[in-house]
């Protein structure tokens, strides 16, 4: 069946909190819509928005509502007490609360498909949700795994109540971990794999998936994916096509950084390689990609970099920029 794909306009603008609901123990589910009440942007399953909290601070929450809703988006955050701060700040909003937003961004898009198979990690299920919508609604064949380490610190359990036994709960302390040799397997050339979820989970399920046909599996971090060792790095060159400008990059310094530093703007949020705010087109040269955005096949077309952490594989890279 296929699942249609809207073109994403992107915005940045003050929207207004207009509930603020506690989804499961530790996760607020936030609405926000137009302080007019005018429609936003249309987004797609998977897309995220960036929320830009106080001193600067940016994060990045996945859209969870439903896609054709253009009166209002909803994200769920999991309270990290470990974490830097943002998740805290935003267990602080409330109704009426103002907070600025960009996107919405999808580095995360649902392809065409007969059958789906969804694997959720806690907080995790926030992208696979509208997902599960939009393909249920197009006639597609799916089901979801979704485990967490306790039924009440799982969210929108309620919600996938009403699809009957196409979904699984597995709390950890009731049932264990999820069983991904029993999911995974057996290669399935029909069906595609969609996860998100801590780091340990995506890489057993990477692991697994090592032998499914090439372009069968899709995942989405919240954190950076673990370094590899890549030796000591080199100085190279930026050219900057549209500014006419070349700047050096050296060991320890980021592209994102250089080119700032040259007086050319460019966007940038994470700046750790997950969100893909900072992807820029590459003219010429090879990418030695870093981060944990791309998939394999984007990596091989060499078209787009992350240029807060990717560097260039050779002496010089042009950008469009």
């Amino acid at each position: 069946m296929t699942v249609t794909q809207t073109v994403v306009r992107e915005i940045e603008t003050e929207l207004v909190v207009r509930s603020a609901e506690q989804e499961a123990d530790g996760v607020v589910a936030l609405t926000l819509s137009r302080p007019d009440a005018g429609d936003l942007p249309d987004w797609t399953p998977g897309a995220h928005i960036d929320l830009v909290l106080d001193d600067g601070l940016v994060r990045q929450y996945s859209l969870c509502g439903r896609s054709g809703d253009a009166a209002s988006w909803r994200i769920a955050v999991l309270r990290a007490p470990e974490s830097r701060g943002g998740s805290l700040r935003v267990h602080e909003l409330k109704a009426g609360s103002v907070v600025c937003v960009r996107g919405p961004r999808n580095h995360f898009p649902v392809a065409a498909s007969r059958r789906y198979l969804f694997i959720a990690g806690g907080i995790g299920i926030t992208p696979l949700l509208a997902m599960i919508n939009a393909v249920d609604a197009a006639g597609a064949e799916w089901e979801l795994h979704y485990g967490g380490r306790q039924r009440k610190s799982m969210a929108f359990t309620a919600e996938l109540a009403r699809f009957g036994d196409r979904v699984r709960i597995v709390p950890e302390d009731e049932r264990g971990l999820l069983d991904l040799d029993a999911l995974l397997g057996r290669p399935r050339a029909d069906t595609l794999v969609y996860a998100c979820g801590p780091e340990g989970l995506l890489s057993a399920v990477e692991e697994r998936c090592a032998s499914w046909p090439p372009g069968s599996l899709h995942v989405e971090r919240f954190a950076a994916r673990p370094a590899e060792s890549v030796g000591a790095e080199s100085s190279f060159e930026v050219v900057l096509q549209h500014s006419g400008t070349t700047v050096e990059v050296p060991p320890g310094r980021s592209v994102f950084d250089a080119v700032r530093e040259a007086g050319v703007s460019v966007l940038g949020s994470c700046l750790e390689g997950i969100c893909g705010t900072c992807e820029t087109e590459v003219v010429d040269g090879e990418v030695d990609h870093r981060d944990s955005v791309l998939s394999d096949a984007e990596r091989d077309a060499n078209d787009v970099m992350m240029i807060c952490v990717s560097r260039c594989k050779g002496p010089r890279l042009t950008l469009a920029l």
